[in-house]
């Protein structure tokens, strides 16, 4: 006779509803919380649409969404209660998310049920229906680019905090409000065989690492509109106090498609190591490899090895931007501003004494086993009546701080053009070969001791 390995505890005992319009908050939580007072148990959703706000697992607990099954966030701010967190780099009150991990240990969530976050209703509060409009908009004609991504507050599908010895497998994630899964504070967890995708709206990140330790990404396939797989360690001020790094990370057999690309930053003030990427496919994202940060931001970045990359349609196979993105970068509160003064605008706003505290340390990148190309055969090569240009390098770091120590090898890329690298020191290139339409050699801008890659027009 059939035994299970552990205690089962199915959501219908407790009341819940897979009906696709019964909330059914209370009784999922109750699930969870009786697996934890029986000492650890599965919490299984069966075949259905089970509509929730936040949920909070407990140590020892499985939430085990079956083939078949959906959890399905609620349209409701109000079901996501407020909550002390970090998001994107700076710490300050948030929505919980839909499936909250936080101050645990030994917990799974799994299955090959489906996440629906539901997220169309908060991708038009940001940025509108036209997204053009929106909050976003109303920020940026004010003169406040930089901190509408924290005034708009959206739940994201599971945050994993302060815990350890996390397991996330199996499940596919779609319409996420804000990011899909993110790991904050958090040592020992593994992120396998996810399916993250149907994530169109802003900042809906697929996987984010943020001042975390021991943290293995394998099998997961990701198509969003943001960064796919992003490593991160704190903003500016908040995040050197903080002062927490990223650290023993590995990503593995794993493949993108619309998205960021796998990126280290923009939030790097904690610092990011003994990070190694292999055996990645990309399809038609914007970057290969980034790394962006910007020079408030502070931390050492390094022994990053990036292996076995192989890029269709990407347009900036490498892209490392140190002074990314300046209106959403650098907090400055307007000096005609008049109205109320949020605590997280303070904080992020803060200045960075000395200056050259914030100026962020990128050393020792070794990558190597690189096929690339992007020359836009198809209907993406065009957008909006422009055509896309793909570009080999584009490179910046800074002149008082060059990104160092950089080694390529067995490199093969086909690209429109070479591109540039800027402020660079120490770079090795070692059986590389860019392929252009464009004759223009790479070119070179206070670049100290730089190979050249053998250009074939």
């Amino acid at each position: 006779m059939y035994k299970p390995a552990v205690k089962e505890f199915p959501v219908e005992y407790y009341g819940a509803v897979g009906d696709g319009t019964t909330r059914n908050t209370a009784a999922l939580q109750q699930a969870i919380d009786a697996a934890a007072a029986a000492g650890g148990g599965r919490v299984v959703l069966s075949e259905g649409v089970y509509e929730s706000g936040a949920l909070f697992l407990k140590s020892g607990v499985e939430l085990f969404v079956a083939e078949g099954a959906t959890l399905r966030a609620a349209v409701d701010e109000e079901a996501y209660p407020a909550m002390w967190t970090r998001v994107a780099g700076i710490e300050m009150e948030w929505h919980s998310a839909l499936i909250n991990i936080c101050g645990q240990s030994g917990v799974k969530v799994g299955g090959k049920g489906v996440i629906d976050g539901q997220g169309d209703y908060w991708w038009h509060k940001y940025w509108g229906a036209d997204r053009l409009g929106g909050m976003r908009g109303d920020y940026t004609a004010k003169g406040l680019r930089w901190a509408v991504d924290y005034d708009c507050r959206r739940p994201r599908l599971l945050l994993a905090s302060d815990s350890s010895k996390v397991e996330i497998s199996g499940l596919t994630m779609v319409r996420s409000p804000f990011w899909n899964v993110h790991i904050c504070y958090c040592n020992q967890v593994t992120v396998s065989d996810l399916n993250i995708g149907d994530s169109g709206g802003p900042s809906t990140d697929g996987i984010d690492i943020d001042s975390s330790s021991n943290v293995l990404v394998e099998d997961c396939h990701v198509d969003c509109n943001d960064d796919n797989f992003c490593i991160k360690s704190g903003r500016d001020a908040d995040g050197l106090r903080v002062n927490r790094p990223s650290e023993n990370i590995i990503i593995r057999h794993c493949s993108m498609g619309r998205g960021g690309g796998i990126t280290i930053g923009s939030e790097t003030s904690g610092g990011v190591r003994n990070v190694f990427i292999h055996d990645i496919a990309a399809n038609g994202t914007e970057n290969g490899f980034r790394l962006k940060s910007a020079r408030t931001r502070g931390g050492v970045i390094e022994q990053i090895r990036v292996r076995n990359m192989r890029m269709v349609d990407v347009r900036n196979p490498f892209s490392f931007l140190l002074n990314w993105n300046p209106s959403y970068s650098y907090a400055q509160i307007p000096e005609d501003y008049e109205g109320p003064l949020p605590e997280h605008w303070r904080v992020m706003a803060e200045p960075v004494v000395p200056e050259s505290r914030g100026i962020p340390v990128f050393r020792d990148i070794e990558i190597r086993d690189v096929t690339v190309h992007s020359l836009f055969e198809s209907e993406k090569g065009v957008s909006e009546g422009r055509k896309l240009v793909s570009r080999a390098f584009e490179v910046e770091g800074y002149a008082e701080q060059p990104i160092e120590q950089v080694h390529l090898s067995n490199v093969e890329m086909t690209v429109h053009e070479a591109g540039y690298l800027t402020h660079v020191r120490d770079w090795s290139m070692e059986n590389v070969r860019v392929h252009t339409v464009t004759p223009a050699p790479l070119r070179l801008e206070n670049a100290v001791r730089v190979e050249r890659p053998a250009s074939v027009f």
